[in-house]
């Protein structure tokens, strides 16, 4: 099987390229290939002629997009939009990679891929609607939900986890604890997308890691596995404000077949810790 990763450059196109490595991997980073741009997208793939194309190309900055959403669409949505155009064409399978930022987190039990969605920021708007244009113009689609990614690699990766890391020289950190989610160490989703694209089932799959937690008991067992002294105090999203509203509730759980189910994320957590050590 031939792959072509777009995005490649980030934290799932890193993975992917490690847990792939044992197929024919086209990994493009942004500067290789702007999925923004239908002329470079079809060329592309017309080029390499993959079995599938897994898009980790994203606008991930969630903060930023409240006030860049035409950025945000042009990459979550547009982005999409082309890479659906140009391998429905092609009779090629698209792995579209999407977010729990799509609900509205008012939920009380874990989001399945049947609810609704309501997404509360632009960056989850932005999101949903490259699900809508993939789900529309390629029906040889997956598209996968995740939530709270993060990643050792690469090195300059930006995430939660290597973020509370960087404060861990304060006496005290304060991290929110009324949001819940599933952390998703990226090697897990990597290793579930490996065995999604061996099916042709296609359809929309929710892949997160297991069970679910708070920043705060996620920043309490980082600091844990680290012997880091530093206190970790727990304070409320109304406390710290932040551009984009967040869902409170966004645990992920699957009822699609074939059910792929991913280790627990403390799991994720202890094999992120021994990767950075």
């Amino acid at each position: 099987m031939k792959v072509l990763v777009t995005g490649a450059g980030g934290q799932l196109g890193c993975a992917l390229q490690t847990t792939l490595s044992n197929r024919e991997v086209v990994a493009l980073t942004r500067a290789e290939l702007d999925i923004t741009d239908i002329n470079e997208v079809r060329a592309a793939v017309t080029a390499h002629r993959p079995n599938i194309v897994i898009n980790c190309a994203a606008y991930a900055n969630v903060d930023a997009a409240e006030s860049d959403e035409a950025g945000a669409f042009a990459l979550n949505a547009g982005g999409a939009r082309n890479l659906a155009e140009a391998t429905d064409t092609l009779n090629i399978p698209l792995v579209q990679v999407s977010t729990d930022y799509v609900f509205d987190g008012l939920g009380d039990r874990p989001y399945h891929e049947n609810d609704l969605t309501n997404p509360l920021s632009a960056y989850g708007r932005s999101k949903l609607a490259g699900e809508q244009a993939v789900a529309a113009i390629n029906p040889r689609h997956f598209i996968t939900r995740t939530s709270w990614l993060y990643h050792h690699q690469p090195a300059n990766a930006k995430n939660f986890p290597k973020a509370m890391l960087a404060q861990s020289h304060r006496d005290i950190v304060r991290v929110v604890n009324d949001q819940l989610g599933s952390p998703t160490y990226a090697p897990h989703l990597a290793a579930a997308i490996a065995r999604l694209i061996e099916t042709d089932a296609y359809g929309v799959y929710h892949l997160a890691g297991g069970g679910q937690t708070t920043w705060f008991e996620l920043t309490w067992r980082l600091y844990q596995l680290f012997k880091i002294q530093t206190a970790v105090e727990s304070c409320t999203t109304a406390e710290f404000p932040r551009p984009a509203k967040r869902p409170a509730y966004s645990v992920l759980t699957t009822i699609k077949e074939p059910k792929i189910l991913l280790p627990d994320w403390e799991a994720g957590l202890v094999e992120f810790a021994r990767a950075v050590r």
